[in-house]
């Protein structure tokens, strides 16, 4: 196995990132965050949520994802949002209504949810 240095395990880990989450189809890709600390804050409802209201919506360019503990067990259900145009986005305390704002304006009108975003891109500061 080779051996990588930080700045080459970086190089690497985004370009792992760029090719898993943003497809050449241009899907838009959730990540919901099921943790133990997750679930136990109602991430099994939120990702339920997602599903449904994808289907409801005839959404057919969104995946919806289980991932592990994201590390931010303060602010559970935790939501990664990968859709393209847009930046990369960690949502917090996602419930199945903000589920449904999540899919409403960030995924189909291409708006940020600022109000549940732990890490707001520079971009957004600026204007």
């Amino acid at each position: 196995m080779p051996k990588f240095n930080r700045e080459e395990l970086k190089k690497y880990r985004e370009e792992l990132k760029k090719n898993k989450y943003n497809s050449s189809n241009n899907d838009s890709v959730i990540l919901v965050g099921m943790g133990s600390c997750g679930i136990a804050a109602g991430a099994r409802e939120t990702l339920k949520a997602f599903n449904d209201e994808i289907e409801k919506l005839g959404l057919k360019n969104v995946i919806v994802k289980q991932t592990g503990c994201m590390g931010y067990c303060y602010v559970e259900p935790t939501v990664e949002i990968y859709t393209p145009g847009m930046p990369n986005i960690l949502y917090v305390k996602v419930t199945p209504e903000v589920a449904k704002k999540i899919l409403d304006h960030h995924i189909i009108h291409k708006r940020l949810v600022n109000e549940h975003i732990l890490d707001k891109p520079a971009i957004d500061i600026m204007k």
